[in-house]
């Protein structure tokens, strides 16, 4: 079961893995290097650790090498207590250092090893007590389940700074970090709040704050059901993944856009707390940060509104001047994105208010923000995003649409064809889904590419930015997106003979301006494939390789040129024979900075 869960896990860290059970009163550990099949092999699919209770970890290393020794769960001396955490212990190695001063031996380099013995340390029968003192030693951001060999029917578990939740099921109950590795188990879930610790036992959860007073919880019913997480019988998830975002993109769409008008019940938002907001600051990670500057160019066009774009691992340091007037908006597909988190207490302090663009109910970033808009994707595995990236991108362009009506900027014929354009957004994706073999006929032909280059201007350099880390990061060819007026200024000096350039120009007004850029780097000898849109003849007899997109607003041009690009990441990855779902070095939820 334990194995299972963890399978479901894999995408959040699958360098090394590990289970701990209780049984018969002793704790039985096996741990690998590796992936989990490593670890299914060694233990036989799991029946060499029969037991009651357990635990289990996939790691995303962060201290310490990937191997057996540091791979979790980690234990006292004894082996008669085994942690496993998510996150980082900050204040490890003074702890560590007073521990060793103590007579305790560390096996291995990590920060969690720290946590097995303070736990030891403090253990005088008490296991509430015991975790309870450790808090108070430990500083980070961290998840952590721990085992008692003296108490075989509980574990224990708290949280600061990273998720866990609480399944509770019919046979049994269940925790984890992602609602993925229970649904097959149960839909019913509980998310304990920041540094509340809970007994989970088989027939009931207590929770508790440090003072160990009980708290209670509501249960909620996640929609998500278990196919949802399965491949479906595709290659892979990101496959899979990408050829959802028909349906995610409806989904999104379809309740928000009632009788020709926009309506995000959800917002929690009158319209005269709308027209009140002087400034929008975006802030994201990553994929979603990409989604956010494509936002930015259509609040600015539409709601005439000024907006600044941040990624949240700068804004949090940048010591930004924030009004009770501005409206920061953050974005994250898993709600638990550290530094976005960390962005959210910072806006809150600020006296600001907080709109999460997210993808998990009941995650942490909705739970500390004073309005959510949930995206409609469903579970996404694949570490790479497509479809959370595609449902971003649709609740900002309805979230954009919102404030230019509220400000008296969209009404009409302009309003009515607006939505017009978002509502074919679905059937068009589809259309350019078709286009796949196209793609991978031509993703064929530069697998073995050194280097990419991908220019847009406007909202093509947001969609440049997405295609560029899309393909380094699960082809490991190094990629780069430029503005394309940039290219003068030093880029330029990069292209050679053969040179990969990925040029988008969907944008009518800067064709002409993009199609000088084309013609710069093929006099350098560059190959070019374009993305543009249907009936830019001048862009396409300039490339080498072009996909055509069909009409559709400007503003929106995104949601369809992206997934050419998403394509061909996903072939040249599939066709180096790269692990494009696991890709190195990665994790799918980066819950620590």
């Amino acid at each position: 079961m334990i194995l299972e869960g963890l399978e479901r896990l894999e995408y959040r860290g699958y360098d090394s893995a590990g289970i701990a059970v209780i049984d018969d009163g002793a704790l039985r550990i096996t741990k690998a290097g590796g992936k989990l099949e490593v670890l299914n092999g060694l233990t036989r699919g799991g029946t060499t650790l029969p037991g009651f209770a357990g635990i289990g970890h996939t790691r995303w290393a962060t201290h310490g090498v990937p191997n057996e020794v540091n791979a979790h769960p980690h234990y006292n001396t004894a082996k008669t207590i085994a942690v496993v955490q998510n996150g980082i212990i900050e204040n490890y190695v003074a702890l560590r250092k007073r521990l060793i001063s103590k007579g305790y031996q560390f096996v291995s380099e990590t920060d969690t090893e720290t946590v097995a013995h303070l736990l030891d340390l403090y253990y005088k029968g008490n296991p509430l007590e015991a975790v309870i003192k450790v808090l108070q030693h430990i500083e980070g951001s961290y998840a952590l389940s721990i085992l008692f060999a003296d108490q075989p029917d509980v574990v224990y578990g708290v949280r600061k700074g990273c998720p866990l939740i609480l399944g509770i099921g019919e046979d049994g109950n269940f925790m984890a970090s992602d609602v993925t590795a229970i649904l097959k188990h149960t839909r019913r879930v509980i998310y304990p709040g920041e540094m509340e610790i809970v007994e989970l036992k088989a027939d009931g959860v207590r929770i508790v704050t440090m003072d160990e007073e009980e708290v209670t919880h509501g249960i909620t019913e996640v929609a998500w059901d278990i196919s949802a997480a399965e491949k479906g019988g595709y290659k892979h998830y990101m496959l899979k993944e990408i050829m959802e975002q028909p349906r995610v993109v409806r989904d999104t769409l379809s309740p928000r856009i009632r009788d020709g008008r926009i309506v995000i019940e959800e917002l929690g938002m009158s319209d005269e707390e709308l027209s009140r907001v002087r400034r929008v600051f975006m802030v994201a990670c990553g994929s979603a940060y990409h989604t956010g500057v494509t936002g930015r160019y259509i609040f600015e066009n539409l709601a005439r509104i000024p907006v600044e774009t941040d990624l949240a691992s700068e804004f949090i340091y940048r010591d930004p001047l924030l009004d009770r007037d501005d409206l920061v908006v953050v974005i994250s597909q898993s709600g638990e994105t550290k530094d976005t988190l960390d962005a959210v207490k910072i806006a809150r302090e600020a006296g600001c208010k907080v709109l999460a663009i997210v993808n998990v109910v009941g995650s942490t970033i909705a739970r500390e923000s004073d309005f959510v808009m949930y995206t409609q994707a469903g579970p996404e595995i694949s570490v790479a995003t497509t479809k959370a990236y595609s449902a971003q991108l649709i609740a900002l362009y309805l979230l954009a649409m919102k404030f230019a009506e509220v400000r008296g900027f969209l009404h009409g014929r302009k309003l009515r064809s607006m939505l017009d354009d978002l509502m074919k957004l679905p059937e068009q994706i589809e259309l350019m889904l078709g286009n796949r073999d196209k793609v991978q006929r031509i993703a064929n032909r530069f697998i073995a590419a050194r280097d990419v280059f991908f220019i847009g201007r406007g909202i093509d350099y947001a969609i440049s930015l997405e295609g560029s880390l899309k393909l380094k990061e699960i082809s490991y060819i190094h990629s780069e997106a430029y503005a394309a007026g940039e290219l003068k200024h030093g880029t330029i000096a990069l292209m050679e003979e053969g040179s990969l350039v990925a040029a988008v120009s969907t944008q009518p007004a800067l064709h002409a301006k993009l199609l000088s850029n084309i013609v710069e780097v093929k006099a350098r000898g560059a190959v070019i494939f374009s993305v543009t849109t249907m009936g830019n003849r001048e862009i396409e007899e300039a490339s080498d390789f072009c996909v055509t997109l069909p009409e559709t607003n400007p503003l929106f041009a995104n949601s369809l040129a992206i997934i050419p690009l998403q394509m061909l990441a996903y072939y040249i990855s599939d066709g180096r024979g790269c692990d494009v779902d696991k890709p190195r070095n990665l994790a799918k939820s980066v819950t620590v900075e």
